[in-house]
């Protein structure tokens, strides 16, 4: 293999590729990026862990086919501390070398026949759906899915249609998050993706302006752009029926700006102990939320907020991260805090969005 290509170009390819590239004891090929320069000046780039694939395409000049499987933390390192932005690539017996003219590196190779093959999906139905949309629905529910493979189905994300869109959820059974996105969602199916392959898919498009094209087989779904082909694992399973941990009524509804919350949560943090315990306490009467929270080898933190308030006196503990996590996915200034009592979940969602919602569970003391 012999190419010429642009620095900037093939860094930003690499990049991408080397996420999914890592250490396999059984497999090392897994941590190479797979490169093949075909005839017709184009470069095709593939990277594997074997749970979720990715093929991308660039542009270059091809002196001499070829295929080689290069370590992708080796090539990344190198191409970054390049300064030429002209680019030689060549491939002779299990090595690369890489010239610039004023530098020459030589990286050795793995055999890229052991490399896996990345599954092409063939089903004719391609789904379209707005990259903003999948990527805002995606981000705002993946991280309270499960981090624990014990149960496949919580450790991922579930994405349905309703009557006006999609349906994005995900929970770790301490807390829930599901977001609702109006969109063009004909003939989506019900799917669980693992919540890993959602933060790469996340970070792949999230750039990306314009539609997604997907495809669905059983056990698989494929991510398309163009110069980009990205396949998922699905999991096989039934998402539980969260509906019904979704509580009906609340005895207290708390109402306050949201970069006040934030700011307290961080504060409390400070003196948080091991479990990061916060407690809640909502006062009726002097319309105030009071967030505190105490570690005895550091200190204790007591603060008050302003709040519209209604309904009954409560106080409750709380996980500071859970509360901190969900943040991020509302975009109203102000939050409803709505309680539903001594040992129930409390619900969050934004004063003047309610597409997003978000469940927790409060903490024994």
């Amino acid at each position: 293999m012999k190419i010429e290509c642009d620095k900037t170009k093939i860094e930003s390819v690499i990049q991408k590729a080397s996420r999914l590239a890592g250490k396999h004891l059984t497999l090392p090929v897994l941590a190479c990026v797979y490169l093949e320069a075909l005839g017709d000046n184009r470069l095709i780039v593939k990277a594997t862990n074997l749970d979720i694939g990715l093929e991308m395409e660039l542009k270059i000049k091809t002196i001499e086919k070829g295929i080689v499987a290069v370590p992708a933390s080796v090539l990344l390192g190198a191409l970054t501390s390049l300064k030429e932005n002209n680019l030689t690539f060549e491939s002779k017996e299990s090595n690369l070398k890489i010239n610039s003219g004023k530098n020459s590196m030589v990286i050795k190779c793995l055999p890229h026949d052991d490399f896996p093959s990345i599954p092409k999906l063939k089903n004719e139905k391609i789904i379209k759906i707005n990259s903003h949309d999948l990527i805002s629905g995606f981000r705002s529910v993946w991280y309270s899915a499960s981090n624990s493979n014990i149960k496949p189905e919580l450790s991922s994300v579930f994405v349905h249609k309703n009557e006006s869109g999609l349906v994005f959820v995900s929970t770790d059974s301490f807390r829930l998050a599901e977001k609702k996105i109006n969109t063009k969602a004909d003939d989506f199916p019900q799917t669980l993706i693992p919540y890993k392959n959602v933060s790469e898919i996340i970070k792949l498009f999230e750039d990306y302006n314009g539609d997604i094209n997907i495809i669905f087989e059983k056990n698989q779904a494929a991510f398309m752009i163009e110069g980009m082909y990205l396949v998922s694992r699905l999991i096989d399973g039934s998402f539980p029926d969260y509906k019904q941990i979704i509580p009906k009524s609340f005895g207290t509804t708390v109402t306050v700006l949201k970069n006040d919350l934030i700011n307290s949560i961080k504060t409390s943090n400070i003196f948080s102990d091991a479990l990061n315990q916060v407690k809640l306490k909502v006062d009726v009467k002097n319309k105030s939320l009071n967030i505190e929270s105490k570690n005895n080898d550091v200190g204790e933190s007591q603060e008050s907020i302003k709040a519209v308030t209604e309904g009954e006196n409560i106080e409750l503990n709380f996980n500071s991260k859970y509360l901190a996590d969900c943040m991020q996915s509302i975009p109203s200034d102000s939050l409803v805090l709505n309680f539903g009592g001594a040992g129930k979940p409390l619900a969050i969602h934004g004063a003047s969005d309610k597409s997003f919602l978000y469940i927790v569970m409060p903490m024994n003391r």
